[in-house]
Parts: C-alpha cells; structure tokens; sequence
C-alpha cells in the first residue's frame, strides 16, 4: 500500500572534483584523505559507478577546529630524504626505520627509471619522533635483534602499505561481495581460485577485484611492479588474506547468490507439460484437400 512504502532519502552529493575543490585541497591530496579515511564517500545513486562525497560531509569537514590547514596537513606526505629531516636522522636509518616496519608508507609512485619511491605522513613521521618510547631507535646503533632482521633482507614497507590499502578498499566496499574483491586484490590469483572454487563466483568476486592504484599501462614493466606490491607475498600474510577471504565469501552467499547465466528455454521444453487438446466445438476447420477424393464425392451427394 502507498502508506506503507519506505522511501530511501535521497543523499544530496557531489562529484568528487567538486568536493576537493570546497575543500580547498588538490586533487591528490583529496584523492589521500579518501583513501586514509579523512574524508567519507557515498555510491553514486544514480548508478554511474564512481563514489561521491556528501554534502553534510563537507560541512562537518569545514566545521572542524583548523580548518582547511589542519586537513590539508593531515594528508601531507614526504619522501626518504625529507621524511628523514623531519626526524633529525639520517637517510640511511630513515630507510632501516622504515624496512623494519616502524614508519609505514601512505602511497607509492615509480619514478621514470621505474625505481618505488614511498611516501610517508609528515604528521606520523613527526609523532613517531616525539615518542620517548622512540629514542633509542632515532640515534646510536640499531639494537641487534633488529640488525639481524635487515642483514637477512626484511623490508616490509610493501606489506605495511598493503595493509593500509586494504582498509580503504573495504571502507569502499558496500557489500560482502565488495569486500571478497577488496581481499581477492591482494592475494595472486591462483590462491583466489583455489578457494573460490565456483567459477561464476569468482567471476562475481573478479568483478569486485580493483588493480594497483599506481597508473601504467596494462601489461608494461611498470604495470608488473604495481602488480608485485599489490600481491601478498609473506605465508602468514597469505594465510589472514586467504582465511578472511574463505569467511567473507560465506557470508556474501548468504546475502545474495552470485549471478549464473539463465539456463536455455530448451532445457525447460521437456519438462513442461504438453498442451490440452481443445473441445470439438472450438477445433478449427480442417482443409479439404487433405481429406481424400470419397470424402469430398460423399459431400456433394448429399
């Protein structure tokens, strides 16, 4: 009945070229605070595809204490070399702090001889800084267990910003099925297949799997080292991604079965019971030409 329909309220959003420019940020800037989550996004109502941001979402922005200079540092970000002037170290022990996984990275780019270059918070760096608990670590030498960590090869910066990526693809996800592509991103596909086992699921799943953010075309050298950072490599990393992976696609069946193709009208034909012969009354006229010579001589006789 009409009294009885719930209408969802219509969110009143911008695109979000729009929304960086109320914001007064770049659109690199805005594009980082979405990701880190400074910034929430809503789906496009009207289907398009592209997340927007709410209008009440700029001003709860624009009312915070600080503003636009308190959000536009919060997403400010430094390389090696200033990251580590920021914390009155060396290059060098900035790189060590940051393999062992004590800074973690907030984005990446490739450089035109396709050398990573991360990029980091300036408000971590600095916070990281001014931890007394952080002292020992920011001059003298580095404690041996640690040393030993860096002689064998650590680095962890590819999966400390993994971890980070994942958190702003599920807070983009909408739905269970949303979330298993989040988590399907970053595991190579064959680890994807083998537990989503059903290949129109893992179509559904595939079709949810976003790719590296870093822009090369599909198929380049740099495209393939975007790929390599985006992938899971360490077993215990491999082994939280696959388990959470197998119980988010448990969920998603319980919220909507994947799409499958409809099965052929032909496959129905046998099964459907045949039609009910019609009454005499209603029978159409035969033709005459089917029904012999007699029959025809017996008519005109009579």
């Amino acid at each position: 009945m009409p009294g009885h329909t719930i209408t969802k309220p219509h969110v009143l959003s911008c695109a979000p070229s729009r929304a960086a420019q109320e914001l007064g940020l770049k659109r690199g800037e805005f594009d980082l605070a979405v990701h880190l989550g400074r910034i929430r996004t809503v789906p496009d109502e009207g289907g398009g595809g592209a997340r927007r941001v709410a209008y009440a979402e700029i001003e709860r922005l624009r009312s915070t204490e600080g503003f636009p200079e308190g959000l536009r540092d919060s997403v400010k970000v430094v390389g090696t070399r200033a990251g580590a002037a920021l914390m009155d170290v060396t290059a060098a022990r900035f790189t060590r702090l940051a393999r062992l996984g004590l800074v973690t990275p907030a984005k990446f780019y490739l450089n035109r001889y396709r050398a990573v270059v991360w990029l980091y918070l300036a408000d971590e760096l600095r916070q990281f800084a001014a931890g007394p608990e952080n002292t020992r670590l920011l001059s003298g030498r580095t404690p041996e267990g640690l040393r030993d960590q860096l002689d064998s090869g650590l680095d962890l910066r590819p999966r400390n910003w993994r971890g980070r990526h994942l958190g702003f693809l599920l807070r983009q996800a909408d739905d269970p099925w949303q979330r298993a592509g989040a988590l399907a991103a970053l595991l190579d596909p064959v680890q994807t297949a083998e537990i989503v086992t059903d290949p129109y699921e893992r179509a559904h799943v595939n079709r949810f799997r976003p790719g590296p953010p870093a822009q090369a075309a599909p198929g380049s050298p740099s495209a393939h080292i975007a790929e390599k950072i985006m992938t899971a490599s360490d077993p215990d990393e491999i082994g939280w991604l696959r388990a959470d992976l197998t119980r988010t696609l448990e969920e998603a069946r319980r919220h909507r079965p994947a799409p499958r193709p409809a099965p052929h009208q032909g496959t129905h034909a046998t099964h459907q019971a045949p039609p009910e012969p019609r009454s005499e009354e209603h029978a159409p006229e035969q033709p005459e030409r089917g029904r012999g010579l007699l029959g025809r001589l017996r008519r005109r006789s009579s």
